[in-house]
């Protein structure tokens, strides 16, 4: 558990827009911060290494945004709670909160630990929750705002070999689902974010039992057209849309469709993938139907 630290780093009675981004030290947070910082929101970031917070200010700071930083670790309450208390008290309220701190993991639902399942949800997932939870009255108070949150394509293809993963970014957009229909009636819009792979440092964070899928997940992010910088201006563009699903990438949003318009077709295709992956192909008998 981390200690939550505050530093106000500029005037914080601006009439700018506000938003709040977890993990928005580094990755796919740091590109966010800067991009809401050239269109001159006042940006908060949580994060829990100060090294990068230090340096992720400094960063918004040139784009034009005005900073305050938050070393918080979202599986605390405590430290959630403060950190929104805080941010209250200097700006009073905010207008935007980003959803994107996460952690990386792969291995089959049997591989993985009991321990990974728990570390896996509790950020991915419950850290969410718990930041909603500490920051989502405050929209309500004001009658307006913006939640987004950062799923991945994993939460709708749910390919074999990462099923704590597809089950936490699952659970990202049922909850962005569910929040979208309860807070309507607030003047609340949310946005769901399902990228495919592209640059960004989340495999610091990996854990898993195969070093193969790692190596795996590292050229596919290498190989991606596609930057932070990139989905950063996806989702900004989403927000001002009010647009609920973001993708980024082209073939996240085929997926999409492509499960939604021939589920039957889908489950055959992860079926296979994970025969072929695995070693355990076996082949329907003449005449057999798929159910």
């Amino acid at each position: 558990m981390h200690l939550l630290m505050l530093r106000r780093v500029t005037n914080p009675m601006s009439e700018q827009a506000r938003v709040f981004i977890t993990g928005g030290a580094s990755g796919l947070g740091r590109a966010l911060a800067l991009r809401f910082a050239r269109e001159g929101y006042r940006v908060a970031i949580g994060d829990i290494n100060d090294d990068r917070l230090a340096e992720a200010a400094d960063a918004i700071r040139a784009a034009g945004g005005e900073p305050l930083t938050c070393l918080c670790d979202i599986t605390s309450d405590d430290a959630v709670a403060r950190s929104a208390v805080e941010i209250e008290k200097a700006w009073g309220g905010i207008d935007v909160l980003v959803n994107n701190a996460g952690v990386a993991s792969a291995g089959t639902l049997l591989d993985t630990s009991m321990e990974d399942w728990r570390w896996m949800t509790e950020i991915n997932l419950l850290g969410a929750v718990r930041v909603l939870h500490a920051f989502l009255p405050m929209m309500q108070a004001a009658g307006s705002g913006h939640v987004i949150n950062v799923a991945s394509a994993a939460g709708i293809v749910q390919s074999p070999g990462m099923a704590s993963y597809n089950v936490a970014k699952g659970g990202m957009i049922a909850l962005s689902e569910t929040l979208r229909s309860e807070v309507a009636g607030f003047g609340i819009n949310v946005t769901v974010v399902c990228p495919s792979f592209f640059t960004t440092n989340l495999m610091e964070s990996y854990r898993g039992p195969d070093e193969g899928a790692r190596d795996l997940a590292g050229r596919l992010m290498d190989r991606s057209r596609l930057t932070a910088d990139d989905i950063a201006d996806a989702i900004y563009r989403g927000m001002k849309g009010d647009e609920f699903f973001v993708f980024g990438h082209g073939e996240a949003r085929m997926a999409y469709h492509f499960k939604r318009l021939f589920p039957g077709l889908f489950r055959w295709s992860t079926r296979r993938a994970g025969e072929k992956l695995f070693g355990r192909f076996v082949p329907l008998k003449p005449g057999e139907v798929e159910k």
